[in-house]
């Protein structure tokens, strides 16, 4: 559930990237506002021209793995453990942001000088490294416009690049992810023994009263892996690499609304239980503290059966917060239980400090899960995201 996420790095992104939505030459410095007819669109919540999500709509696969350029933005969301035959243990976050300065149809400038520059898309990706050896987190960000092949999206076959971080289709029909930071490159190849789970209605998820603010939903939270991971470290003569396996999630949403006014930010949840069962859940975060009534999730059970969740049927319990040294209080622990499920589990981070500088600040990082289901013990582990809650 990045809705938040992917608005506070559009607006951000396109001060710095774009003067116009028709712009033809190269990006001007971030201190320069976004103006004319993109400051027109962006102060339309409703995304006016691009396709909203307004009701639950039948989900086609593997077409919708692919980008919906009529709607406004974007995300394919992968997280993930990881594990080497020597015992070392790594989490991931590998993320593409799709955001579109106009939509499809927007009127090419009269008279304007076609350029290779010129685009209607931007996009991000974030790339996070959770060392559990090293007890080291470390991350990168990168943007480039949708042109000259610096970044881009395609449905067949599935592609997803910016810069040097990428998702494609292998011939074998699996997935390939790559990235690339200067301290680490991972790659890995990514197996579905499931069919997606649909979020919400049918894959329809509201995220308030307002027209427009949903969103198409769906997760694949048990996509098998495979690959390895190059790790440089400052002063050696070589760099390390692990051959790796292990569990990755992936979150994938499309609209072209935004959360509404009286929304601050959201803790989700991605676990993955020994058992074979997952649980996904966003408590939404209104602006006086309280959960939003739009906060909602999904369980899986080990058959691979789904069960949509609602806000009052999953508590969640802070036990404990962390104090970033860049401002901000997050929390750190927490007791979560669906009664319904006869689930109660305790939630503990990695690391404490999984949180990136990135536009925006956000936390999310690698969690480890014990408790009991139905009176048996279980365990397992999963990711958690914090937005909101950065100074």
């Amino acid at each position: 559930m990045r809705a938040g996420t992917a608005w506070l790095v559009l607006a951000l992104l396109l001060t710095g990237c774009a003067r116009q939505a028709d712009t033809s030459a190269p990006a001007p410095g971030p201190a320069q506002a976004a103006t004319g007819r993109l400051g027109q669109l962006l102060a339309d919540p409703g995304g006016r021209g691009f396709a909203r999500a307004l009701e639950p709509r039948e989900l086609v696969f593997p077409r919708d793995h692919g980008p919906h350029h009529e709607f406004r933005h974007e995300w394919w969301y992968f997280t993930g453990h990881l594990r080497a035959p020597g015992g070392e243990r790594f989490g991931f976050e590998l993320t593409f942001f799709r955001f579109a300065l106009a939509p499809p149809e927007f009127p090419e400038p009269g008279g304007a000088v076609r350029s290779a520059w010129r685009t209607r898309e931007i996009y991000s990706a974030h790339f996070a490294i959770t060392d559990l050896g090293q007890r080291e987190f470390r991350f990168a960000e990168s943007y480039a416009r949708g042109a000259l092949g610096l970044a881009g999206a395609q449905v067949s076959p599935l592609r997803v690049w910016v810069d040097d971080a990428s998702l494609e289709t292998r011939a074998d029909g699996r997935w390939r992810l790559h990235a690339r930071s200067p301290d680490d490159e991972l790659t890995l190849d990514l197996q579905a023994r499931q069919r997606p789970v649909l979020n919400g209605d049918r894959g329809f998820s509201r995220k308030s009263t307002a027209t427009g603010a949903a969103s198409y939903y769906y997760s694949m939270p048990r996509l098998e892996a495979r690959g390895h991971l190059v790790r440089r470290r400052e002063g050696a003569v070589a760099s390390e690499r692990f051959e790796l396996d292990g569990l990755v999630w992936l979150d994938r949403e499309w609209g072209s609304g935004a959360l509404g006014a009286e929304q601050a930010g959201w803790d989700w949840f991605a676990l993955q239980l020994d058992d074979g069962s997952t649980l996904m859940f966003y408590a939404l975060r209104r602006r006086d503290g309280r959960r939003d009534a739009f906060s909602a999730g999904t369980w899986v059970d080990r058959a691979g059966h789904s069960r949509s969740l609602g806000g009052e049927d999953v508590l969640i319990e802070v036990t404990d917060h962390w104090e970033s040294p860049r401002g901000g209080r997050y929390p750190a622990r927490w007791r979560l239980a669906v009664p319904e499920l006869a689930l109660e589990l305790e939630i503990s981070p990695e690391l404490a400090d999984q949180e990136l500088e990135t536009t925006p600040r956000y936390w999310e990082g690698a969690v480890t899960v014990r408790g009991s289901h139905r009176g048996a013990r279980t365990a397992g582990q999963g990711y958690v995201e914090l937005v909101g809650y950065a100074r």
